[in-house]
């Protein structure tokens, strides 16, 4: 729908531009303003009269049309009031061809008519690119896929014939044909259609991949999770169509204020009939000031101050990576009092790490992470996979292990370089009966108080090292909390884990209020609670266990990569799973509002300004406005807004790291 009427707006604002050159030549105002003339011909004083007849019949009749609602319903808006203003102008000047009056409105008319529709194509572009990128991304889904079969064979089938459980092979450069999870293989995914983000993604066995994106140098085999309306990209798509059918709180409000200006217009003019008459008497004085204050109220800055803002808008949200499910969520997050985030997978990575460690004397980090990962380096157990990763940090090569035994509910056991060594813990240490020295007890006490898992390393029944094990906090939280802070904005935390653990990260950040041991199902009701306070508040989390949460919420913000940004209980989606992307939201919100009032006041400011001159209530003193200022001040106003909006662009939305914070891993 969008598409056909911005398609309908622009090819008419063309059309209309060019018949309106003519208008524009042959208007003696013009000619007398810039100094120059055209050549006189046979005919040529219709030349205004019949292509502005023109340009009204084809660029003005939609105006008139939906106009009609507004009418009906006895709500005046923007369209009644460029119907009117638009009508009276050509009535009047049509008038003027047969009856002599001191001036026409044809310019007037024709530049009106074509700055409406420029508005109005303006504001249909910026909703229809607001589904730019996954329309492109719908161009590069293939039409067909391989699929293998199950004696090793390939086929070449249509997309729409794979089903949930199909194996497919992705070939280098391949477009993958539908959401899922990688079996076999490893290369770079180009995902920067959906996250926005230009870096390839390296995926390997157990990876998501998401239907549409570009696979690099590797092939791929890939067990299809998802097809049709279920993808990622169907589930986007109906983001977009969500947004498209909403409307800004600041578009109402400027609807609104054209209907005030309608019944201001209607009234001015009412009063300027009433004045002049009883002091000229009625002439055609009277009606040319009448019809004056009616062609001036017409908005045209009006017009364009809230769609050129909305552009702007949706293409610097675009490029941060963000998908606004309603226009009125990016109004309402610069509001926002106080913002809860879920811990798990937001705040911290969702995954165990090693945060801190501990040895003997004679036993260096690098020395015990090398063992540990030794040990390890056959367990997928998520304390092996944070030891490992811990070691690949710190670029350690870990000697290879032999022997490799778990020991159920202890720990694991593996030969390295002749030696037993053991990982593992409390229960551990009791069934090799090791001592624990006095530094590594209190190490685990610490450890313990913070709600962190302590990890033992172990060689030949002494104990050489500790490992604290917890959910590792995002490096970016730190400067998160502390950015919202700085916007005046209280942090929350909600989470199922203990109230220790909680507490513990709460502290960390710097959080304001923790909610702890919260179930899935009673997470809205700690919305709720804010709420009941007086807060406006803002709800950041995955979209799945915090949907009943993100729906309560006046702002809900789901934060997640690949295919998480198919939740629909979310208001906003940030693509990126990045917790400083709430910063921009509220950044950009506050930018973008702050542009749509400035541009409400300059357009309004011009109607306050000239439809009491147009009337002529300094006429005693000699001012009169002439229908040519007023609509020079018409276009001034216009130029204004346009400048303003575009001053939107120079948002920097970059934010520097916060000094004094550094996560735990830095220390």
């Amino acid at each position: 729908m969008h598409e056909g009427h911005e398609q309908m707006f622009r090819r008419r604002f063309f059309v209309s531009t060019l018949l309106s050159i003519p208008v524009l030549l042959y208007s003696e105002t013009l000619q007398e303003w810039l100094g120059f003339s055209v050549p006189a011909f046979p005919g040529s004083e219709w030349v205004n009269p019949v292509f502005a007849v023109i340009v009204f019949a084809y660029g003005g009749i939609p105006f008139l049309r939906m106009a009609r609602p507004e009418l009906k319903d006895r709500s005046p808006g923007m369209m009644t009031l460029i119907s009117m203003a638009i009508t009276v102008a050509f009535v009047y000047s049509l008038a003027s061809v047969f009856f002599p009056t001191e001036s026409a409105f044809f310019w007037e008319l024709v530049t009106l008519i074509d700055v409406m529709l420029l508005g109005h194509w303006i504001e249909m572009r910026s909703v229809r690119r607001a589904s730019s990128a996954v329309d492109e991304l719908a161009k590069l889904m293939p039409d067909t896929a391989e699929r293998i079969t199950d004696d090793g064979d390939t086929e070449e089938v249509p997309v729409s014939e794979l089903s949930e459980g199909d194996l497919v092979l992705v070939r280098p450069g391949a477009s993958v044909p539908a959401d899922g999870v990688v079996e076999d293989g490893d290369s770079d995914i180009n995902e920067s259609m959906i996250t926005g983000e230009s870096k390839p993604v390296s995926k390997e066995p157990g990876d998501e991949v998401i239907g549409g994106t570009i696979n690099g140098d590797g092939s791929l085999r890939v067990r299809v999770g998802a097809t049709g309306e279920e993808t990622t990209l169907a589930g986007i798509m109906r983001l977009v169509e969500e947004a498209q059918q909403s409307t800004s709180r600041t578009q109402v409000l400027a609807d609104r204020a054209a209907g005030w200006l309608f019944y201001v217009a209607v009234a001015a003019a009412g009063v300027t009939a009433i004045a002049w008459t009883i002091a000229v008497s009625f002439n055609a004085t009277v009606i040319e000031r009448v019809v004056t204050v009616l062609v001036i109220a017409c908005p045209h800055a009006l017009g364009l101050a809230i769609p050129l803002v909305v552009a702007i808008n949706t293409s610097l949200a675009a490029r941060n990576g963000m998908l606004v499910r309603d226009r009125i969520a990016m109004e309402e997050a610069r509001n926002l009092d106080a913002i809860i985030f879920d811990k798990t997978g937001t705040l911290t990575e969702g995954e165990h790490g090693v945060v801190d460690m501990a040895t003997v004397d004679g036993v260096t980090e690098t020395d015990a992470l090398a063992l540990a990962a030794a040990v390890e380096s056959d367990s997928e157990h998520m304390i092996a996979r944070a030891i490992r990763e811990a070691a690949e940090e710190r670029t350690i090569t870990a000697p290879d292990a032999d022997d490799f035994e778990a020991m159920k509910g202890r720990g694991v056991r593996a030969t390295v370089d002749g030696d037993e060594i053991y990982v593992g813990g409390p229960n551990l240490l009791n069934h090799l009966d090791s001592e624990v020295p006095d530094h590594l007890q209190r190490f685990a006490d610490e450890a313990g108080r913070n709600a962190q898992t302590v990890v033992y390393l172990v060689r030949e029944g002494e104990l050489l090292a500790a490992f604290a094990m917890a959910d590792v906090i995002r490096t970016e939280s730190y400067a998160v909390v502390d950015a919202l802070h700085d916007l005046g904005v209280e942090v929350a935390m909600l989470t199922g884990d203990s109230r220790d653990v909680a507490n513990a990260v709460a502290e960390e950040l710097g959080i304001d209020t923790v909610f702890a041991e919260v179930l899935p199902e009673d997470k809205d009701e700690k919305v709720r609670e804010l709420q009941e306070q007086g807060k406006l508040v803002g709800m950041v989390g995955d979209g799945v266990n915090d949907a009943p949460a993100l729906t309560r919420a006046d702002v809900g913000i789901a934060i997640g990569s690949g295919t998480d940004v198919a939740v629909q209980s979310a208001d906003v989606i940030l693509v990126q799973n990045n917790p400083m992307d709430v910063v921009r939201l509220l950044m950009l919100s506050k930018a973008s509002y702050r542009k749509m009032q400035e541009n409400i006041v300059w357009a309004a400011g011009y109607n306050v300004f000239a439809i009491p001159l147009a009337a002529g209530v300094l006429a005693p003193i000699g001012v009169l406005l002439s229908p040519a200022v007023g609509a020079l001040l018409m276009s001034l106003s216009t130029v204004i807004v346009a400048i303003n909006a575009q001053l939107l662009r120079r948002t920097d939305l970059s934010l520097p790291d916060v000094p004094g914070r550094s996560s735990p891993t830095d220390a």
